[in-house]
């Protein structure tokens, strides 16, 4: 007799947790963003805290000087430092307060863009939510529970904390004087051109005597001294692009 044909759920399937997050600009380029978790946030939070406590704590010891004046600023200094210190730092700078600088860390937009007032606003005057009932119980179950690692906070202000990845810089080339190819190069043969010189420091001594001397002769140069003519070809090609 035939088998029963498989079954398959028609339940839908809950949003797996992921360290990447697309999405696409108003100009239709994919940016990936890597939000996240709760550990290095928490340590991000951690400094803050200390930062904010050692602030706090010397205007206070000065403030005391003042007597009763000196307590009711006192009052009004720690609502300020309190509540608008992480919204400052994220808005003035490219959303890192100085414990998400150090964790490598910023706050966006959902969609990739800087963080605004508003935003920054709402996701920390919501930090009393998430702290309920107690050491920020719902702010962590939430962070663990979302795809994005998002807490009530940044639900409610449509913001993510993701890693700052820092844009790749190109390696420098070598000390030479730039000098043109005895003979024309097409696009394919500059780009290899400039990948030996910038990867040289990769490759031992001999591996780049060896690949040099592939092209002594077309360069009209001895073996031992194309490699220093490559390296000053590639700063004329770096100079004129």
């Amino acid at each position: 007799m035939p088998s029963n044909p498989p079954q398959f759920s028609s339940a839908p399937i809950a949003a797996l947790l992921d360290t990447r997050h697309q999405v696409e600009t108003p100009e239709g380029i994919d940016l990936v963003l890597r939000p996240a978790g709760l550990m290095p946030r928490s340590l991000a939070f951690a400094i803050d805290l200390l930062i904010r406590g050692g602030i706090l704590l010397a205007a206070f010891m000065l403030l005391a000087l003042l007597g009763q004046f000196g307590a009711g600023l006192g009052t009004l200094i720690y609502f300020l430092v309190n509540w608008w210190y992480p919204v400052l730092f994220e808005v003035l700078y490219q959303g890192r307060t100085p414990g998400k600088k150090a964790m490598g860390l910023r706050v966006v937009h959902d969609d990739g863009t800087p963080v605004g007032w508003a935003s920054s606003l709402t996701r920390n005057l919501l930090r009393f939510v998430d702290m309920l009932p107690f050491a920020y119980c719902l702010g962590a179950i939430s962070c663990l529970s979302h795809p994005a690692f998002k807490r009530l906070g940044d639900l409610a202000a449509g913001t993510l904390v993701v890693y700052r990845d820092e844009a790749p810089k190109r390696p420098q080339l070598p000390e030479a004087e730039a000098e043109r190819a005895p003979f024309s190069l097409n696009l394919a043969e500059q780009r290899a051109v400039l990948d030996f010189a910038e990867r040289g420091s990769s490759l031992s001594g001999a591996r780049r005597a060896e690949l040099a001397g592939i092209l002594a002769e077309p360069l009209e140069s001895l073996p031992e001294h194309a490699e220093a003519r490559l390296h000053g070809i590639a700063r004329g090609l770096l100079g004129s692009a």
